[in-house]
C-alpha cells in the first residue's frame, strides 16, 4: 500500500517526469543528478522503493518456495505479488515513456490494486494458519445465500468506482507534469459516473451488514470485516465530495488515494470471508 502513496505523491508534486527515460534515469545516469532537483528525487525515490519491494516479494517466494506443495495456494499468492512487481515495473516505465499517458497511468493503478488484493488474500491465509493450524475455513462463520450475493455486489461495485475513479484521475490537473496529456472528457460528467456506483455500494453494504449482524453463527471475523467496508466506504465518499468540492487539495487527494486502497483491503477481506473455499492445510509454516 505504502508505495502506492509515493506513486501518488509523485504525481500530485509534478514529479511524474522527474526522471525523463527508464530504465535509466537520464540517458547518461542510472540515478537522479543535482540538476533535475527535488522532482528527480522524488521520482527516483519512488524507483527505488520499488526495487526494494521486488528484493522482499522474491525474498517471499523463496521463503515459500518448499511449501508449493502443502500450501500451494500461499505460494501462488506470492509469486503472484512478485509478478505483479515485475509487471508494475515494466508498466511504470511505460508510463514514462509514453509521457504519462492518463490510460497507462490508470492501469499502473489498477494493477496495484490487484496487488493490494492479492497481498490481503496472502495474509488473511498466513494469519488464520498460525492462529488456527490445521482445518481452518476462512469462511469461519455461517453465511447465507444473501450474505454471499451481498458480498458479490459489493466486490463488483468496489471495481467499478475504482476503475471510472482513474478515469476520472486521468482527466483532473494533477497529471505528474504541466505537459501531460489528459483525457478530453468534461470532468464533471466523469465524476458523476465515478459516483454512480457509490450509492448502490453504500447500500448494499449497509443491507448486508445489517444481514451478517443478524445472521445466527456468523463469526466475529466476518462482523468484523463488513463493518471495517462499511467504514472506509462512507469515509471515501465523504473525502471524495470533499476533494470535489474544495478543488481538489493535494492533501486531501493523497487521503482519497489512500481510501482507495483501503477499500480494495478490506473488500477482498470481507469477500473471501464469506465465499473462500480455503482452509488451512496445517503443515508447519516457519
Amino acid at each position: 500500500m505504502g508505495i502506492v502513496l509515493t506513486g501518488g505523491a509523485v504525481r500530485l508534486t509534478g514529479s511524474g517526469l522527474g526522471c525523463p527515460t527508464w530504465p535509466k534515469c537520464t540517458p547518461e545516469s542510472l540515478v537522479n543528478t543535482a540538476e533535475m532537483g527535488i522532482h528527480g528525487v522524488i521520482e527516483f525515490g519512488n524507483r527505488t522503493l520499488t526495487g526494494v519491494l521486488g528484493i522482499l516479494a522474491l525474498l517471499l517466494v523463496a521463503w515459500v518456495w518448499r511449501l508449493r506443495q502443502s500450501h500451494r495456494e500461499v505460494f501462488l499468492l506470492s509469486v503472484g505479488i512478485l509478478a505483479g512487481v515485475v509487471f508494475q515495473a515494466v508498466l511504470g516505465g511505460i508510463t514514462v515513456l509514453t509521457r504519462l499517458n492518463p490510460w497507462i497511468v490508470g492501469g499502473h493503478f489498477i494493477v496495484s490494486g490487484i496487488m493490494i488484493a492479492i497481498a490481503a488474500m496472502l495474509c488473511q491465509r498466513v494469519r488464520d494458519e498460525h492462529r488456527h493450524g490445521a482445518g481452518y475455513a476462512l469462511v469461519d462463520g455461517t453465511t447465507t445465500s444473501a450474505t454471499r450475493r451481498g458480498a458479490w455486489a459489493i466486490l463488483a461495485l468496489s471495481v467499478l468506482m475504482v476503475v471510472l475513479g482513474t478515469v476520472v484521475t486521468g482527466t483532473g490537473p494533477h497529471s505528474g507534469d504541466p505537459d501531460a496529456v489528459r483525457h478530453g472528457f468534461d470532468a464533471l460528467v466523469v465524476t458523476r459516473f465515478h459516483a454512480l456506483p457509490v450509492y448502490p455500494l453504500v447500500f448494499a453494504c449497509v443491507v448486508t451488514a445489517v444481514l451478517v449482524l443478524k445472521t445466527a453463527g456468523a463469526s466475529q471475523a466476518q462482523r468484523t470485516t463488513i463493518l471495517m467496508v462499511l467504514g472506509v466506504i462512507v469515509y471515501q465518499g465523504a473525502v471524495g465530495y470533499w476533494q470535489h468540492l474544495t478543488g481538489l487539495p493535494e492533501g486531501v487527494v493523497i487521503l482519497h488515494l489512500l481510501g482507495s486502497v483501503l477499500t480494495i483491503g478490506a473488500v477482498v477481506s470481507f469477500w473471501q470471508r464469506q465465499t473462500s473455499r480455503y482452509v488451512t492445510p496445517g503443515a508447519p509454516l516457519a
